[in-house]
């Protein structure tokens, strides 16, 4: 079997283990969604993000953002403009964890349409 890890680098460790801390960045519902819409379509308002999201509530896309964007994945831009303009964008780290998350994309998709030509 394959090793992920290189010849060069130390072995992971348990609790230590740099993949599983990035991993648990973008763990939780709606979380790589976010990711994926704010990837594809650039910079979005909140609302615009809550209307795409269809079924999450303000205070769960609020905790999301929060979190990505203390990550370092997402940058909130806010205007202090009358109403207030807040954007959301991602930072270099979101765009280079968004081509990861498109080539799994591209697996899910190829797994979905396997399973599903299995099962006619």
């Amino acid at each position: 079997m394959d090793q992920i890890t290189q010849p060069d680098k130390p072995e992971h460790q348990v609790g230590k283990c740099p993949m599983d801390f990035v991993l648990r960045q973008i763990m939780g519902p709606w979380t790589t969604y976010i990711l994926w819409l704010l990837g594809n379509e650039g910079p979005l308002r909140f609302g615009v993000l809550k209307s795409r999201i269809d079924g999450i509530s303000a205070k769960v896309l609020t905790d999301r953002l929060r979190s990505l964007e203390a990550a370092g994945l997402v940058h909130r831009d806010y205007k202090p403009t009358v109403p207030p303009a807040v954007s959301y964008s991602l930072t270099k780290r979101g765009h280079e964890l968004c081509q990861v998350l498109k080539g799994i994309n591209d697996i899910a998709v190829r797994w979905d349409e396997e399973d599903n030509l299995t099962e006619v």
